[in-house]
């Protein structure tokens, strides 16, 4: 008559035993973002390796101001940088993986692998070659260049997340809409796009954190500061003789800003995508 009382009290057990570990390894990766928060909104004299883990002395928006002074021009440029290169790249890519899952030509497979090649070149190697390129088309140190830049780079990886999801839809859903009448294109914009939904939340999650995280781009191809975004100017808080670190922790929650928003909003999106590629590919 015990047996099935003790196996509910196992059960919790289990149960507050695995909440103890979640609550322990969340505290855990929050104490940077506890650190950064306290001390970006402390005066800069109150801030020291022997009071960085004390709460503020008084309340207050600390470096949250400056930061925004300073940082405010890069944060647009990353935002029309971030957005525009990943819209672009993600429609693009849902338009790749579209004809190399449903429309499938002599030598699609070929073409396909090499165009997933691009995605395991390192930056560095195409450094020197990027920036002639830029140079001869006249959009070296702008952000229509590095927008450009991002775009290229990313079209192998969403037309791999676009490809796998594609795969997953029933072929008989194209062949109807051919006998209707409708062409590729008709296929692709009235029956697939609308399906393809959670892959490009997959796509743009993916892209903006990947574009947004850039350096090595951004200080290449935009070497002027008014024009570069918000990573670039983030580093350059950095003075050579003296840093305000309340402005330097406040200017990291507001480039880490955004990239927490993208996953929130579009997060129930972004899991049903990932399961959806991962069924069939």
């Amino acid at each position: 008559m015990n047996r099935p009382r003790d196996g509910s009290l196992k059960r919790l057990r289990t149960r507050l035993l695995l909440w103890l570990v979640l609550l322990c390894a969340l505290a855990f990766y929050a104490l940077p973002l506890y650190v950064m928060v306290a001390n970006g909104l402390k005066a800069a004299t109150d801030v020291s390796l022997a009071t960085m883990w004390e709460l503020p002395a008084s309340l207050g928006l600390g470096g949250f101001p400056e930061a925004w002074r300073m940082l405010s021009p890069n944060l647009r440029n990353s935002l029309v940088m971030v957005i525009s290169a990943a819209v672009i790249s993600s429609l693009i890519g849902s338009l790749n993986g579209y004809i190399f899952s449903k429309w499938r030509f002599r030598g699609s497979e070929i073409l396909f692998a090499l165009l997933l090649f691009g995605f395991f070149i390192p930056y560095q190697a195409i450094l020197l070659p990027l920036v002639r390129l830029l140079q001869m088309i006249g959009l070296y140190g702008t952000l229509p260049g590095l927008i450009l830049t991002h775009v290229v780079y990313g079209i192998s990886v969403t037309t791999l997340i676009f490809r796998n999801f594609y795969v997953t839809v029933p072929g008989s859903i194209i062949e109807a809409a051919t006998v209707d009448g409708a062409g590729m294109l008709q296929s692709f914009w009235r029956i697939m796009l609308p399906l393809s939904l959670p892959a490009f939340a997959v796509a743009l999650i993916f892209q903006f954190t990947n574009i947004w995280n850039d350096f090595l781009f951004g200080i290449t191809v935009v070497p002027n500061p008014q024009a570069q975004p918000i990573t670039i100017a983030l580093n350059n808080l950095s003075g050579s003789f003296s840093v305000e670190w309340n402005v330097v922790m406040a200017g990291t929650i507001l480039a880490a800003l955004p990239t927490a928003v993208v996953y929130i909003v579009l997060l129930r999106f972004f899991v049903r995508g990932l399961v959806a590629g991962a069924v069939k590919a």
